[in-house]
């Protein structure tokens, strides 16, 4: 067990045994004064003195009592009188005295008093507390960037053990322990500042069934750690998302999903998970038991309890053939619903600001089957044209010259720096050099499209050159590839950015509606009666429908079929000024869909990339929008049950879905 996770539960315990347990090395408590007057050295005067003036015994209580002591004060309330039982008195002359002497007895006691409560607190033997180290703090951020947060609770159990005594602390206490995988989700769907809880050491494959062709794996393991298990059995996963970094728990909880009409997003392929709740404990869950909280639970969004174990429906391994070839709209109208019942796995990459769609068609490939026979140029030569836009960039945003034997000596690597003379101010063109021939040649696409935005990213007119320069890059790269799923439904998204996705019905798989295409070409339209800066590409994909309640592909109907569509921007480097600017032109961008689209299309949002608006109007908006779209009530009826203390929860969970007080 770590050492966080050891702090974590021991806080769980009363204070006072806290203490105890750390200062028992010293042999003393705080629980038993009088077995400490007892082992210690000191006159029987004394310890009646200290009885009275330290422990709380002022009130004459069974301990004070055994020794031979009457309360300090008398019980009426009148003056102060220190009486001994057992001791002799120490004036006992005075005893006889006038009356006058009253008040000089009265002063020499009152000196005795506090020279005893003087030599209590300076040679009492007292336990020295000790000191703790002070928390380590966590800094989380996801991938792009843009969401970061601080935490001084960021545990990582080792076992569903580890992971239960957590969560049941974390109940206990109210403490917030929000699950967080890899940080992969747009919009930080995971972090949270006031604890965390994470399963990177949670990643082992637990059992490979091949009769069944199941999987089960704790949440931490990562998909390509799972399809690499799997190969030796013959079998893989049924789809894949554009990455295969993600952790399982969180792969199936946002509704990650590939493409391809026939198949579902990932949630479709858990058979059975153990939910760890904070009310309730671990529940095994399946369609055969709690069907009801099983299809909630595969994509909860980690609000109802953590994922723990899943088990997976797999696939024989297989190998397919990728044809990927550019055309236009009218084209694509043409062979659309074509197109989306003969390929198993499809994709456009429609290109903003020219007549370009990048197509790629994914099939099975039989075994001993090759690819067809196609011309095709170098790598170097695909990239040539790039390199000459990049050349006459560079000149008019006047990059300063930097000799490559510099370069050599300093050391730098191009695709690290990405940086750009944004707008041509000084500090920009300080870190820009020009790219020296070697550099360039090491750069792939998305690199070079990094860079070359950078220069001016919210510039229209270059944004639309470097668009183009991109659909004539993919028409040099038309043709075919071969390879197992896993090696080619992968995609190269490019550097940091921002990115929303929305999922939205498109029909039935044998008779499409073609909103899809309509949905895009207002998308295109959009962008150049706002003028908006849109990079490439807007990327859109398909799948069949999910049974998960919260999934927003969800549909009662086997044969619907669902359309997602991504815009973006990218954030090519670290500049604040500059993220903040591309960070707003997004949110505009992003908004003028969302008015403009959404509802008219039926449109939800993809849950890793739902950004929580700051607006409170704008907010509501959002929760009423939800709540017509998704079982809110039910959702948050399954969280007040199984963590009514909403220890799962961040601020983004608890804006959309706020409680409704009675």
């Amino acid at each position: 067990m770590s050492t966080s996770i050891r702090r974590f539960l021991s806080r769980s315990r009363d204070g006072r045994e806290i203490w105890r347990l750390s200062h028992t090395q010293s042999g003393r408590s705080l629980g038993n004064t009088e077995e400490n007057f007892a082992t210690e050295k000191i006159s029987p005067i004394f310890k009646r003195f200290h009885s009275c003036s330290v422990g709380g015994n002022l009130d004459g209580s069974p301990l004070a009592r055994r020794n031979g002591i009457q309360p300090c004060f008398s019980s009426r309330g009148g003056n102060l009188k220190v009486l001994f039982s057992r001791v002799p008195r120490f004036y006992s002359a005075a005893a006889a005295a006038p009356e006058e002497s009253r008040f000089t007895r009265a002063v020499t006691f009152a000196g005795l008093l506090c020279a005893s409560a003087v030599a209590s607190y300076y040679f009492y033997p007292r336990p020295t507390a000790k000191k703790e180290p002070e928390p380590e703090v966590h800094t989380v951020t996801n991938w792009s960037n843009t969401h970061e947060t601080k935490t001084q609770v960021y545990l990582q159990p080792e076992s569903l053990e580890e992971l239960e005594e957590i969560v049941k602390v974390a109940h206990e206490r109210k403490q917030k322990i929000r699950p967080v995988g890899s940080g992969l989700s747009p919009n930080g769907l995971g972090l949270c500042s006031e604890g965390m809880v994470n399963f990177a050491l949670m990643d082992k494959i637990l059992n490979v069934d091949e009769e069944k062709m199941q999987v089960t794996v704790q949440a931490g393991a990562r998909v390509e750690q799972v399809v690499e298990s799997l190969k030796p059995y013959g079998l893989t996963l049924q789809n894949f998302a554009s990455i295969k970094e993600q952790q399982i728990g969180g792969f199936i909880q946002v509704g990650a999903h590939g493409t391809g009409a026939t198949l579902p997003p990932v949630d479709e392929q858990v058979v059975s998970l153990k939910l760890v709740t904070p009310a309730a404990g671990t529940l095994f869950l399946s369609a055969e038991n709690q069907p009801d909280l099983f299809y909630l639970s595969r994509c909860a969004l980690g609000a109802v309890g953590i994922v723990a174990e899943v088990t997976l429906q797999c696939v024989p391994r297989h190998r397919l053939l990728e044809y990927t070839f550019v055309t236009n709209m009218k084209t694509v109208k043409r062979n659309h619903k074509k197109w989306l019942s003969q390929n198993k796995h499809l994709r456009y990459m429609w290109i903003p600001d020219t007549d370009s769609v990048v197509v790629v068609q994914c099939n099975p490939l039989a075994d001993g089957k090759e690819a067809p026979k196609f011309t095709s140029i170098s790598p170097g030569e695909k990239l040539k044209h790039v390199r000459d836009f990049y050349r006459k960039c560079a000149e008019n945003y006047g990059l300063p010259e930097v000799s490559e034997s510099s370069d050599k000596s300093a050391g730098s690597n191009a695709s690290d720096e990405k940086a750009g003379v944004w707008s041509g101010t000084e500090a920009a063109v300080e870190h820009s050099p020009i790219l020296s021939e070697k550099e360039l040649s090491e750069l792939s696409f998305t690199e070079f499209r990094d860079i070359l935005i950078s220069l001016d990213p919210l510039n229209r007119e270059h944004i639309v050159n470097i668009n183009k320069v991109e659909a004539q890059y993919w028409k040099l790269n038309e043709g075919y590839r071969t390879g197992y799923s896993d090696e080619i439904l992968g995609f190269d998204c490019g550097g940091q950015q921002w990115v929303s996705e929305i999922a939205f019905p498109a029909g039935k798989l044998k008779k499409p509606d073609l909103n899809d295409l309509k949905y895009m070409e207002e998308v295109l339209k959009l962008i150049q009666e706002k003028e908006i800066p849109a990079p490439a590409p807007i990327e859109q994909r398909w799948t069949a429908r999910s049974r998960s309640a919260m999934s927003p592909a969800y549909s009662g109907s086997a044969d619907d079929i669902f359309s997602w569509v991504g815009i973006i921007m990218y954030l090519p480097i670290p500049d604040e000024a500059q993220r903040k600017a591309i960070t707003d032109a997004f949110m505009d961008y992003r908004k003028s869909t969302h008015l403009h689209l959404w509802d008219k299309y039926q449109s939800r949002e993809h849950w890793a990339k739902i950004e929580v608006p700051e607006d409170e109007s704008e907010l509501e908006w959002v929760q009423q929008m939800l709540e017509k779209k998704y079982p809110v009530d039910y959702f948050n009826q399954a969280r007040q049950r199984y963590d009514p203390h909403h220890v799962l929860s961040n601020d983004i969970i608890d804006r959309l879905f706020p409680q409704k007080t009675s």
